[in-house]
């Protein structure tokens, strides 16, 4: 991390200087809590579930869902764990909510109503939230094969991990409400984190072990990955497009305003990684299929073991392709440049040597298509490096890429709220 300075300060500046105001060392003492909580409950096995088949059982598995569940929920699946789904019933909730949003007229009324509108729009969110976990637990941990027989067993599986999601997303709100940060976003970082470590602690202890140079070449492979990544990542999270606009002036009774330039700050990578989860949950559905209807057993089953194992090149290309075609269609739906062009018109505004109007979404529309052909073939090129570590060494990173943009970006996000919470503070103390 760069050197931090009056304008930019580095995390560890953010840090020490929040520690100092009274008000904000409360709300990171809570936000620590919670998180500590989030993990202490981590280490509750769920009742129902036959414990001498979980490593084995585990071990064999070739479901590429349960890893990218796994590695969301920072090994509580691994362990079937009452925390075992995490926080990832409230993700794929809220997304299917977003979408039905869109989709259907009463809930995109609903959701423009104002704040009441978005409170209930929440409710729902949390009613679909335990649903969903309830049938996703029984789902996958059947598919894994550790469930003690008898159906009261699987109802004690499906209800105690279901009760999990709840209390980490009654976490997540509690800390967006009453800490640093969002929430959700650092529940799922803190799990990221979690099974990074535990990667690079298992690494180091096979190089300890090995009488070669080889473990401790490829534990050095992978940390120099990994701090690579991370800083490509964290110059394109933080990279913003500026457009910008003068706002006319204007004589409304004795006073005059406008006259100041402005800007519309537009994010590179404004769709962060759900292109990436999107795709990934599109590729480990046919996998996934596959072995809850027979494995490999079947003419596409082998044909797709065979063509589309996690490091084929057709795998990698189709995976690519599918996160370049998400990243369009996810902008496409979230970024309104109409809107936009009218908010700033209406507001005495323009962008110079760009007429208001339907030319100024034009312009608007062109810029952020720029933007999106950038982010779309980074995203597709950054997903795909893990899979090329592991198919030229042999050893699969601890890490994907959308673990490292997930973390990168909420840790990011979570320095910028805590340096608006201090330049605010000293902004009421000056005035």
């Amino acid at each position: 991390m760069a050197k931090g300075n009056r304008n930019n300060p580095s995390i560890w500046e953010s840090l020490r200087n929040a520690w100092k105001v009274d008000d904000i060392r409360k709300k990171l003492i809570y936000t620590f809590m919670m998180l500590l909580l989030f993990r202490l409950v981590g280490v509750i096995l769920a009742p129902g579930i036959d414990y001498s088949l979980v490593q084995s059982k585990m071990g064999t598995n070739n479901l590429p869902l349960l890893d990218l569940v796994n590695m969301m929920t920072g090994n509580n699946f691994q362990n079937m764990t009452i925390m075992a789904m995490g926080i990832t019933p409230y993700i794929n909730s809220s997304i299917i909510m977003q979408l039905l949003t869109i989709a259907i007229p009463a809930l995109e009324r609903l959701q423009k109503s104002g704040q009441e509108g978005q409170k209930r729009i929440a409710q729902i969110t949390r009613y679909v939230t335990v649903g969903l976990a309830l049938f996703q637990a029984i789902g996958l941990v059947a598919s894994v094969g550790v469930i003690k027989p008898g159906w009261y067993n699987y109802m004690l599986v499906g209800i105690s991990m279901a009760g999990g999601s709840a209390l980490a997303m009654w976490i997540g709100e509690r800390i967006t409400e009453k800490g640093i940060g969002n929430g959700i976003s650092l529940l799922i970082t803190a799990g990221i984190v979690s099974n990074l470590f535990n990667g690079v602690v298992s690494l180091t202890g096979k190089a300890l072990g090995a009488n070669s140079l080889t473990p401790w070449l490829t534990l050095f492979a992978v940390i120099v990955v990994a701090l690579l990544m991370t800083t490509i990542i964290t110059w394109a999270d933080m990279g913003v497009r500026r457009i910008n606009v003068h706002f006319a002036k204007r004589v409304t009774g004795r006073k005059m305003y406008g006259g100041q330039n402005s800007v519309i700050p537009l994010k590179v990578i404004a769709v962060g990684v759900l292109p990436l989860i999107f795709a990934y949950s599109f590729m480990t559905f046919p996998s996934t299929l596959i072995q809850l209807t027979g494995g490999t057993s079947t003419g596409f089953g082998q044909w797709w073991s065979r063509y589309m194992y996690s490091t084929s090149p057709w795998y990698l290309l189709v995976t690519a392709l599918l996160i370049f075609a998400f990243t369009f269609f996810y902008t496409s739906i979230t970024f309104n440049p109409d809107d936009m062009a009218k908010n700033v018109q209406q507001q005495g505004g323009a962008i110079p040597s760009v007429r208001p109007g339907k030319p100024t979404a034009d312009y608007l529309k062109r810029i952020n298509n720029r933007l999106t052909l950038f982010a779309g073939l980074f995203l597709a090129i950054l997903a795909t490096i893990p899979s090329l570590f592991a198919r030229g060494t042999a050893q699969a990173l601890p890490f994907g890429a959308s673990s490292l943009l997930i973390a990168v970006s909420v840790i990011l996000e979570t320095k910028r709220q805590l340096d608006d919470l201090l330049i605010n503070r000293n902004y009421d103390k000056i005035s």
